[in-house]
């Protein structure tokens, strides 16, 4: 498994102001193997950067010896796929076609992707989705962008976040299942599931070969909150048999760490973390 960080946790990096080629040599003096990009409407990546510009940072990446594998948006919290209005579904879909293309000029193998939403903790201002229209929109944008990133050679690796959507492994391999392409498969946030009584190991054991990728982080139970998010090891996942759980179904690909926010010694306090974690 290697060993990867995302950009979000690069110094300025939630606002994608943090240069490429700085994230890309900070990642590596902290000891990282690989660094995840990101894409949003703003910053040094979006929907529109073009392909010269995507192919120098292939270029940044080659030279820095690290792997870009994988690129991650947060588009869909701002424009989700299952939001009431079709016009606002419609810009979803169109802005991650483009995100799509740019990752493949980038060179990634797969893009993150959040199916949307029946509830948004944070955005009091997204009025509920009733759960089957949900699931509907969201497999309607899966097809639709899965058919994309087949045809760019790219993952397109739906992920299970804090959405009010999927809080079953069984949902959630079924719903991959029914899209039944290729291309499509599961990011699996280790630590976005524990807050809602569901164990890491039995996530991945179930999901298997559904899960393409894989986001490290932890959580305290007796927070409860989005403050419960905390350093590698200082939460209560069962970090032992979590990684057990991964070799069991022969995952080998890239581990990152999606660590929030930004912080002084962030990056190096996370490597040591892994290495500990991937010790076990």
């Amino acid at each position: 498994m290697l060993k990867s960080i995302s950009y979000w946790s690069m110094p300025g990096g939630l606002e994608g102001h943090c240069a490429i080629e700085e994230a890309f040599q900070l990642a590596k003096k902290a000891g990282f193997e690989a660094l995840e990009l990101a894409i949003g409407p703003e910053g040094l990546l979006t929907p529109e950067t073009d392909k010269a510009t995507c192919l120098e940072y292939k270029k940044i990446a080659e030279d820095s010896g690290l792997a870009a594998e994988t690129l991650a948006s947060g588009m869909s919290w701002a424009l989700p796929p299952t939001h009431p209005d079709p016009a606002v579904r419609a810009k979803s879909i169109e802005i991650h076609t483009k995100a799509l293309q740019r990752a493949a000029w980038l060179g990634c193998e797969a893009m993150l992707f959040v199916p949307g939403a029946v509830v948004i903790p944070w955005e009091p201002d997204y009025k509920p989705v009733r759960y089957d229209l949900a699931v509907e929109r969201a497999r309607h944008a899966v097809i639709e962008l899965g058919e994309v990133a087949a045809d760019l050679g790219v993952q397109l690796a739906v992920e299970n976040v804090w959405n009010g959507l999927f809080y079953s492994p069984l949902e959630f391999a079924g719903f991959i299942d029914e899209i039944g392409n290729p291309a499509v498969g599961i990011y699996f946030d280790i630590g976005n599931i524990l807050n809602h009584q569901q164990w890491p190991p039995h996530w991945i054991a179930l999901l298997n070969d559904r899960i393409v990728r894989v986001h490290l982080k932890d959580f305290q139970l007796e927070n409860g909150t989005l403050a419960g998010f905390c350093d590698l090891g200082q939460g209560d996942i069962p970090w032992k048999e979590t990684i057990q759980a991964l070799r069991d179904i022969g995952y080998n690909r890239t581990l990152t760490a999606e660590m929030m926010p930004p912080a002084p010694g962030l990056l190096e306090r996370t490597a040591v973390a892994m290495n500990e974690i991937l010790a076990l």
